[in-house]
């Protein structure tokens, strides 16, 4: 399953929040899209996910135009998953996973015997399995984003969009979390997620797009896309990127505290 997004520009008014960003991504991959607060990350996926549909230039979803993809059609092809959040009801665990089956039944009917057993499942394959009956603001923050992960594999899309999947998850969570969508990838699963964290970048994503002010700077693997003066010219910080394990890892180290 492969995006593929081409001159894509969008604005708010006056103000101009994506020019011309190009990229695609290919099928069982884990991209990352990498960049400070306030550069159109957000804006891009709003985009992708048809609730932005009047930008300029093109995204095809499969080889299809996105704009000509009903919201029914296009949730059985991408799947999105927000930050871990707390809700105001204190729904079930699985109750949360089952809303993922809504594309799956119509607006009138609840979800049958086979959306309950696709919920249990995915809820089983993320390890999380014991957690069905829990109140779903009741769980850590790291069992939530496997909760809303689960919500988005029962929709039975290959395409996957996560919003900053691990954003303030312990270091713990965080790797638990990167590690179960690093599998899905290797299943077939097509991964775009919005991050702030250039070493996670390196350890995890197959592609990573590097934006600042609404424009794709450099594209393409971590270790030949993330150097030195990318990673400050992103984020205004002066930073040395050293390799570890004879270069199996790198990590991004700030000067002005490894310099004192």
């Amino acid at each position: 399953m492969s995006v593929s997004v081409s001159n894509l520009s969008f604005t708010y008014g006056k103000h101009q929040v994506l020019d011309d960003v190009s990229f695609i991504t290919d099928n069982g991959s884990l991209t990352a899209v990498l960049g400070p607060n306030g550069v159109g990350k957000s804006t891009l996926f709003q985009c992708m996910l048809g609730l932005l549909p009047n930008y300029r230039g093109l995204i095809t979803i499969n080889g299809a135009d996105a704009k000509n993809i009903g919201v029914r059609a296009l949730a059985k092809q991408i799947a999105y998953i927000p930050q871990s959040h707390a809700p105001i009801f204190n729904f079930s665990v699985l109750d949360i996973v089952l809303m993922g089956t809504s594309a799956q039944v119509s607006a009138v009917s609840n979800p049958g015997r086979q959306q309950i057993e696709y919920a249990k499942s995915a809820l089983d394959r993320l390890g999380i399995y014991h957690l069905k009956e829990r109140g779903y603001v009741r769980i850590s923050g790291g069992e939530r984003q496997l909760v809303l992960i689960a919500r988005a594999l029962v929709q039975n899309a290959k395409i996957l969009l996560m919003d900053e999947p691990t954003s303030n998850l312990d270091y713990g969570n965080q790797i638990r979390i990167m590690t179960h969508i690093k599998k899905l990838t290797a299943e077939g699963y097509t991964v775009i997620q919005s991050t702030h964290n250039p070493d996670q970048t390196f350890l995890f994503a197959d592609q990573v797009l590097a934006m600042s002010d609404g424009r794709m700077i450099r594209q393409g693997a971590p270790r030949d896309v993330l150097s030195e003066t990318v990673i400050s010219d992103l984020y205004g910080v002066e930073v040395e990127v050293q390799s570890l394990c004879r270069d199996r890892a790198r990590v991004c180290l700030p000067k002005a505290i490894i310099h004192q």
